[in-house]
C-alpha cells in the first residue's frame, strides 16, 4: 500500500541528523512514514476530515519543535502521543472555551501517557476532572514519582536522584500510584 516505515535504526539516524542540522527534510521523512497514523488519530478524536487534515499539519509543526527538545526512543509511539495530545487539547479548548477549568496541561499529558502504556485499561480520557481528583488523592510520594515518570518522562534512576528515594521505593511508588489511580478512576466512574 504505502511505503514501508523506516527501521528503528534508520529512524534514530534521521532523528539524530535532524537534531544536528535542523534540516526539515529529515523530519519530513520521519513524519511521512506515519502520516496515515496521525490522520487516523486526528479523525478518531476530531471526527471531521477537514479539521483532521489541518491537525496533521499542526502535528508536523509541533514535531519539528518537540523533536529538538526530547530524546525519542520509539518514534511511532512518541508521535502517536503527540498527535493524541494535540487533538485532545483542540477538543478541550473548544469544549471549555466558555467554562473555566483548573485542569493542568500536564495532567492531560499524563493521561495520554497512561493510555499509551496501558492499552488494556479503560480509556482514561473519558473524564479529565476525575483523573485530576484522583491524582490529588495519591500519597505525596506516589504523586511525586508518578508525575516525574509519566509527565516528565524521567527514568527510575533520575527519579531516585531527584527525590532521594531508594530505587526500589521509586519503582514501588510508581507501581502503587498507577494502581491507585486506576482504582480511583473506576470508583469515581460508578
Amino acid at each position: 500500500m504505502s511505503h514501508s516505515p523506516a527501521s528503528h535504526t534508520e529512524e534514530q539516524k534521521l532523528i539524530r541528523l535532524y537534531k544536528q542540522t535542523g534540516n526539515m527534510e529529515y523530519a519530513g521523512k520521519l513524519f511521512n512514514n506515519y502520516m496515515h497514523l496521525v490522520y487516523g488519530v486526528c479523525l478518531k478524536y476530531l471526527k471531521n476530515r477537514e479539521e483532521s487534515q489541518d491537525a496533521v499539519m499542526q502535528v508536523f509543526e509541533k514535531l519539528t519543535e518537540s523533536l529538538k527538545k526530547h530524546e525519542v526512543e520509539n518514534f511511532k509511539s512518541w508521535l502517536y502521543v503527540l498527535s493524541k495530545n494535540h487533538c485532545l487539547m483542540k477538543l478541550r479548548s473548544k469544549k471549555y472555551q466558555s467554562e473555566r477549568t483548573s485542569m493542568d496541561i500536564s495532567e492531560v499529558n499524563m493521561e495520554n501517557t497512561l493510555m499509551m502504556h496501558h492499552n488494556n485499561e479503560p480509556p482514561l480520557e473519558d473524564d479529565l476532572s476525575r483523573l485530576e481528583k484522583c491524582i490529588e488523592e495519591l500519597h505525596i510520594e506516589q504523586k511525586q514519582c508518578v508525575q516525574l515518570f509519566y509527565l516528565e518522562s524521567k527514568s527510575y534512576k533520575e527519579i531516585e536522584l531527584l527525590t532521594r528515594f531508594e530505587l526500589k521505593k521509586v519503582k514501588s511508588y510508581i507501581q502503587n500510584g498507577k494502581r491507585n489511580l486506576k482504582n480511583c478512576m473506576e470508583r469515581k466512574s460508578e
